[in-house]
């Protein structure tokens, strides 16, 4: 058994995990070969965000969530596919940058003389989501406003405020959604006063103008990382996962200034589009949601929520650094019906798949629309102590519960990346009807490629291998922007 193995107190079920956090991410730019077929139609550039560093003077982070933010794109054209990736420069990343050392406290790590953003918040690592929007690019992480990215060079702009509709310490999640016919993107931040703790809900123009802006109360300062947006309404899956300010305040990172009080219950927020207020708040039982899938409305005029279910929260699993998951709870797709005009919860399904199942995706042109397919990361070794890393590419369905096509590499092989689905456009004359596509972090070469399967036969393994010349950490979430003809 090897040494992390004996620390994490089980089984090694991630063999030389450490080796895809030890390392610095060369930035560069790159043409890469493909090894396999990629389908003519499959043009446009898939974007990412995940923490690329893990260690600044000495100070090794100890938490995923700490690492600065890294945006990578791989763009498909009809010269072949090119690999691109830069830091983030933000705030903190040019500061420790300058000073060649760490500066500011992160999610899980503090230390002597650590920053805070005045005094009151985390100096943003911007390094959770990446999404096109108003003809430009934004980075967000876990707080803070997001970061205008350019789509082609990934050089930083700067922070991008809605053209000066948020200041500098507004809440604005890592969740960002864009409506597909309007163009419009919302989103939502919370503050956290203890006494007062409020959802601030925002509506911004496709031209990038802040439009509407509302704080609605909620119960308790809770933890809340994303939400879903149907054609009528924002849902919000509200966990008692509470956050003590005071703790931060007092020097703690923020990991251990949250508590889970599963006695006080989570509640579905359901907000209407046009006028802001809330329209319904539903028990929902004892279970945390981390991530939403997609929201729409049924035949019937019914509110449809496909999200993931967790038995409690997973964010003390990403620490320390590289003994992650290692006795991560359960989790399941779930999809809530709620009936608006009885403000009720009319039926709740559940798919048999309970990997701790996380990152799931639809290809978002299917947003807020029926979707009866999602694809999504899982852990083979679930309810198995010992140290664990993401090793299932997962399609369901909920139009067949029993549907699962799984795709599992050899050990010390790791999907590394929200996977990204891409339908093959109305029309087009091809077999394959979509692809799914993930980074694969090779932890025994210390390498990393981009594998592109057929989205609906994903057990058949890649249908195409693109390796990248030097490995880049695992990132979070993902995104594609077809190329615009």
């Amino acid at each position: 058994m090897s040494e992390p193995a004996r620390a994490s107190g089980g089984a090694d079920f991630a063999p030389h995990l450490e080796r895809a956090f030890d390392f610095l991410p060369e930035e560069r730019s790159e043409t890469l070969a493909v090894a396999g077929e990629l389908p003519a139609w499959l043009r446009g550039t898939l974007y990412v965000n995940g923490p690329g560093r893990f260690e600044r003077g000495g100070l090794r982070y100890r938490h995923w969530l700490d690492g600065d933010g890294l945006i990578e794109a791989l763009r498909f054209d009809e010269d072949g596919a090119r690999f691109t990736c830069r830091f983030v420069r933000s705030v903190k990343w040019t500061a420790e940058e300058e000073a060649g050392r760490a500066l500011f406290r992160a999610f899980g790590t503090a230390f002597p003389g650590d920053r805070l953003l005045r005094g009151i918040a985390l100096e943003s690592p911007v390094n959770v989501s990446v999404l096109p929007y108003a003809g430009t690019l934004l980075a967000c992480g876990e707080q803070g406003l997001p970061w205008e990215i350019d789509p082609e060079t990934l050089a930083t702009r700067g922070p991008y405020t809605f053209g000066g509709g948020l200041g500098p310490i507004a809440p604005f999640s890592a969740h960002p959604k864009l409506d597909p016919a309007s163009g419009e993107l919302w989103n939502f931040g919370v503050s956290f006063a203890s006494a007062q703790p409020a959802l601030n809900v925002y509506r911004c123009t496709a031209g990038g103008k802040l439009a509407a802006r509302k704080r609605l109360p909620l119960p308790y300062p809770c933890s809340l990382h994303d939400f879903a947006l149907a054609p009528r309404h924002a849902v919000f899956y509200l966990s008692p996962y509470l956050l003590d300010m005071a703790a931060l305040a007092g020097g703690a990172p923020l990991l251990a200034a949250l508590d889970w009080r599963p006695e006080l219950g989570s509640r579905l927020l359901i907000v209407a589009r046009d006028t802001l207020e809330a329209v319904a708040e539903l028990p929902l039982g004892g279970r945390y949601c981390l991530h939403t899938a997609n929201a729409f409305e049924d035949a019937q005029g019914r509110l449809v929520v496909d999200l993931l279910e967790l038995e409690r929260p997973v964010y003390d699993q990403y620490a320390p650094v590289p003994e992650l998951f290692r006795d991560v709870a359960e989790g399941w797709p779930v999809r809530l019906v709620v009936d608006l005009e009885a403000g009720a919860l009319v039926e709740r399904r559940e798919l048999p798949y309970g990997n701790a199942p996380d990152f799931p995706s639809i290809d978002l042109r299917l947003a807020e629309r029926p979707c009866d397919d999602l694809w999504l990361l899982g852990i083979a070794a679930t309810g198995r102590p010992g140290r664990k890393f993401f090793d299932q590419l997962v399609r369901l369905s909920w139009a067949d519960p029993e549907t699962q096509d799984v795709w599992q590499p050899p050990p010390g092989r790791y999907p590394a990346s929200e996977p990204v689905v891409v339908l093959a456009p109305a029309g087009e004359e091809s077999a394959l009807k979509g692809v799914a596509i993930c980074h694969l972090f090779d932890a025994e070469r210390r390498a990393s490629s981009w594998l592109v399967f057929d989205a609906f036969d994903l057990a058949a393994g890649p249908r195409a291998v693109l390796p990248l010349a030097a490995p880049v950490t695992p990132g979070f979430h993902a995104v594609f922007a077809p190329l615009r003809t």
